[in-house]
């Protein structure tokens, strides 16, 4: 009898912060304040719009070319150093770890899509306290270039053994969608980082919803549910 081929892995790469963890505005102050501290004065709006690009990319996005890039770094870094003061308070949304879990039980490969430093990625993952669903994560270690750069999302698939067509992202940014357009992975947007529905279907998302648990409660009519037909 000719052995049947194996049925191709699918899975779900999904955002963190602002998707899984409501973070994003803890993230604005915490790049406001590294701003100040270096002579930036640059408005809590613009940052919250940036959120979701890697720390590299936002920091261009909002300084523009003519800045000294030669303090990027220690932008990063003291950006980084005031959101680890939040760290207590992280908390994940409603319906974050149940999703997972209904991924997971689905028979979907789950990978966390996060630019967050390994020490962050840590403490995001104690927060969703969702470990038994996750096959992997990465982190901003696993790729040269950072959102809206599709790096982040290759690395996800690679950890997971997933192949793009295969596959759907869950994300709250316009980056995350132009992300995933990059590598043809439709998208899940979840409003609750501070992005619109407008706005996020406009940048491409297939769908959206209001946060985690209204997708979880659609999950039959989802495009998660679609990979499994």
């Amino acid at each position: 009898m000719t052995p049947q081929p194996a049925s191709p892995r699918r899975g779900v790469l999904v955002d963190v912060d602002g998707t899984l963890v409501d973070s994003n505005y803890q993230h604005t102050i915490a790049w406001w304040q590294a701003f100040r501290r270096f002579g930036h004065d640059v408005p809590m709006a613009e940052i919250h719009r940036a959120i979701g690009m890697g720390g590299d990319k936002l920091v261009a996005h909002l300084l523009g070319e003519d800045r000294d890039a030669s303090l990027d770094g220690e932008l990063d870094a003291t950006h980084g150093a005031v959101f680890s003061t939040y760290w207590p308070s992280l908390r994940a949304f409603d319906g974050a770890g149940d999703l997972l879990g209904r991924c997971f039980d689905e028979g979907l490969v789950v990978v966390l899509a996060s630019s967050a430093s390994g020490k962050e990625l840590e403490v995001l993952r104690s927060v969703i306290d969702a470990d038994a669903a996750i096959t992997g994560a990465t982190s901003s270690s696993d790729a040269e270039n950072s959102k809206p750069s599709p790096d982040i999302l290759q690395a996800a698939l690679e950890a997971g053994g997933l192949e793009a067509g295969n596959t759907v992202f869950v994300g709250d940014s316009v980056w995350d969608v132009f992300s995933a357009t990059e590598l043809d992975i439709p998208t899940i947007g979840i409003t609750t980082g501070g992005t619109s529905e407008a706005e996020l279907r406009e940048a491409g998302a297939a769908e959206v919803y209001k946060d985690v648990r209204m997708l979880l409660q659609n999950f039959t009519d989802s495009p998660l549910a679609k990979l499994l037909a």
